[in-house]
């Protein structure tokens, strides 16, 4: 294994339950009820996908394109004053995967100006070999195309690659690229069918870098 392959909202970035309370805000200013449930049904699809749940759950009226650019603009500058709210145990395991000459890649649903402006301000950008964002992919996850992409951009094969995901879509995607998974939940955690296509699944990226050195010396294939 020589690539790992970092999902990013939710996995390496804690700011699931910021966007969250920053829809909750926005929606009530505007009339309208977010509730969780609505929010973990969204979460992991690319934006093409998020406007059709949006609107099936809200309504042909739903301000779609306001609400998404009011949250968008709060998570800014929420991000500006509080900072980006890395995950912990995140640096610690890319110090490592650096070390380890590692090929490193970020497969996210974000599009491109967000995800560059997040790995700059949080000082993550000099670890990454490439990006793969949800608006340079036809398919968002649980279709494997992105997964497939991020590997085709390292030069590796899905069975030299490792996925780490957050949501049972990212799982499946992975899954159906064929790539070994490790999940670290966030709002929500994997069922037992999503849990079944994991390689592990973990309370924390603090545990990542044990859970390699111990397959390293154990000389085990990532399934």
């Amino acid at each position: 294994m020589n690539t790992v392959i970092f999902d990013m909202d939710g996995l390496m970035i804690d700011s699931e339950n910021w966007t969250f309370e920053e829809y909750v805000k926005v929606c009530a200013e505007k009339g309208y009820v977010m509730d969780l449930a609505c929010y973990k049904s969204i979460v992991g699809y690319t934006m093409t996908v998020i406007r059709e749940k949006f609107r099936k759950y809200f309504g042909e009226a739903f301000p779609l394109d306001e609400i998404i650019s009011q949250v968008h603009e709060n998570l800014d500058g929420r991000f500006a004053r509080e900072g980006i709210p890395v995950k912990p145990g995140l640096k610690e395991l890319l110090a490592y995967l650096e070390r380890g000459q590692y090929h490193m890649v970020v497969a996210t649903s974000s599009d491109r100006n967000r995800v560059d402006s997040i790995l700059r301000q949080g000082a993550l950008t000099e670890y990454f070999d490439d990006v793969v964002c949800g608006d340079e992919v036809g398919n968002g996850k649980p279709d494997p195309e992105i997964f497939l992409k991020a590997c085709e951009k390292a030069g590796t094969t899905p069975a030299s690659a490792l996925v780490l995901e957050d949501s049972e879509w990212g799982i499946l995607a992975a899954h159906r690229a064929g790539i070994p998974c490790i999940c670290i939940p966030d709002l929500k955690e994997p069922g037992e069918e999503s849990r079944g296509l994991t390689a592990a699944v973990m309370h924390s990226l603090e545990e990542v870098i044990p859970y390699l050195e111990m397959r390293s010396k154990n000389n085990h294939l990532y399934r």
